[in-house]
């Protein structure tokens, strides 16, 4: 019996984490499906001129690629394409690099990273038991950095395929791969984060994986022996690891992976519109509330979201139902739509919502053209309300509305104080203000008027080719 004045002794709770992770069943279970992959490039024979490397060129590229000082290839002379000899010049094969992989089908399907087989002649598949296979490239797809090689045999172990959406932050993870020509090494450490942007269509998982040049294109496997990611990048100053890896979560990669096998390529979806990001200073001016969707900044004419009445400066909010959280959510959605679908494109302008109906596309490469903003002819309008926000505005001549099919619009000829603060420029086209549309300088003046001049005013202008908001700030 306790006494009375004796307090009960208190429960001591478990502990949240009981111990370090075995890895060793694991290595044993998944190991046999990783695989050490090198290249091989043709070149002319030893004997032909080739420039020196210095010192610190040739230990970059052996960390890099795996490939022996003696053997660093040379830059591409001009003349024959890499691969031809010139006449009368004998052709051998010399290492290009190393990587790693893993087979994903009992029938030999390999899959690795693209930057590992890119520019290959050929590409070899070595097995954990010494075996080494001439693999066949399948397809390669830069934009995610996936790439599918095929062996001839049969029997094969290979790996399980795991859910993504169950990995969780601080959980463990472990890497098998080739670092440094180092085949069958072994790392671990616990997942850092999930869908970190670092690319347009990949959102990575990262990790503080030791992960080092040659882990690339191996599994990123879970403590059930399930692979979640192909390990792919590493931040680096030196070349070597720092405790931050990416790599691209298993989901992408099968759906990549999926085509190539089919076709040998990847079929994306496009719109046609250049997106930013909203930043929360435009958000509260539009009336979000909160900074979230993907700020339409220019829309190529003639394209699925001009047809389907998307405009510059729209704020597009959700895609077939689905919320777009931030800019780079949308490249993601339309790439996963197949081409001719008809998708419904919610959009907020100048604070109103409407859903707008496009018809998607097929992926082609982006224009690098920026056209510039014409010149207007007619004279700046003097004006008392824009001049005390620093602006010296003009009417849009009508070759320029032509030229930029605009409706109207009113061009900055000069720009000082707030509105310069705000980063507006002279030659920039105010399109909106405080979420109205401008046709000429008077209703530019009219919509002013009627503001409260001791908030800050959004601005929708226009600079070359791009759309983009403005807040400019009354001065205090």
């Amino acid at each position: 019996m306790q006494p009375a004045h004796s307090q009960p002794t208190p429960t001591v709770p478990a502990p949240l984490v009981s111990g370090l992770p075995d890895f060793t069943e694991l290595v044993e279970r998944v190991g046999p499906a990783v695989v050490n992959i090198r290249t091989t490039e043709r070149r002319a024979a030893r004997g032909a001129a080739r420039p020196e490397m210095d010192e610190e060129m040739q230990e970059f590229f052996r960390r890099f690629f795996g490939t022996p000082p003696g053997e660093i290839p040379g830059p591409q002379q001009p003349g024959p394409r890499r691969g031809v000899p010139r006449e009368g010049q004998p052709e051998e094969e010399q290492q290009r690099g190393v990587g790693s992989g893993f087979i994903f089908t009992h029938d030999g399907f390999v899959m690795t990273n693209a930057h590992v087989v890119a520019g290959a002649d050929e590409v070899y598949v070595t097995l954990t038991d010494k075996r080494e296979f001439k693999a066949k490239l399948i397809g390669a797809d830069r934009r995610t950095d996936v790439a599918v090689v095929k062996i001839e045999a049969a029997s094969l172990p290979y790996v399980r395929i795991g859910d993504v959406s169950q990995l969780k932050v601080g959980e463990w993870v472990m890497a098998i791969g080739s670092p440094f020509g180092l085949d069958n090494t072994v790392t671990a450490g616990i997942v850092s984060a999930k869908a970190r942007d670092t690319g347009e269509f990949v959102s990575f998982i990262q990790t503080d994986v030791a992960i080092n040049p040659g882990n690339s294109g191996g599994p990123l496997i879970n403590l059930r022996g399930e692979v979640v990611g192909i390990n792919s990048q590493i931040l680096s100053r030196s070349g070597g690891f720092m405790g931050v890896s990416f790599a691209i979560p298993m989901d992408e990669a099968t759906r990549v992976a999926d085509q190539l096998r089919a076709t040998g390529r990847v079929v994306r979806g496009r719109i046609g519109v250049q997106i930013g990001e909203v930043t929360k200073d435009v958000a509260e001016s539009l009336g979000l509330g909160r900074a979230a969707g993907a700020l339409v900044r220019s829309v190529e004419v003639g394209g699925p979201a001009e047809k389907g009445g998307v405009e510059a400066g729209d704020i597009i909010t959700g895609f077939d139902g689905k919320t777009v959280e931030k800019s780079s959510d949308l490249p993601r959605m339309v790439g996963g739509t197949k081409p001719g679908s008809k998708s419904t494109v919610q959009v907020l302008r100048r604070g109103s919502a409407r859903d707008l109906a496009v018809t998607v596309a097929e992926i082609e490469p982006e224009s690098s053209r920026v056209a510039a903003i014409p010149e207007s002819k007619p004279a700046p309008a003097p004006s008392a309300v824009a001049g005390a926000m620093g602006l010296v505005l003009a009417n849009l001549g009508e070759d320029a509305k032509r030229e930029l099919k605009l409706k109207g619009g009113v061009r900055v000829e000069a720009v000082d104080g707030a509105a310069q603060r705000a980063g507006l420029r002279e030659g920039d086209v105010i399109l909106a203000v405080a979420n109205a549309e401008v046709l000429d300088v008077k209703q530019f003046e009219a919509v002013l008027a009627k503001i409260d001049k001791t908030k800050p005013v959004n601005v929708l202008f226009r600079r070359g080719e791009w759309a983009q908001y403005a807040l400019i700030r009354p001065v205090k």
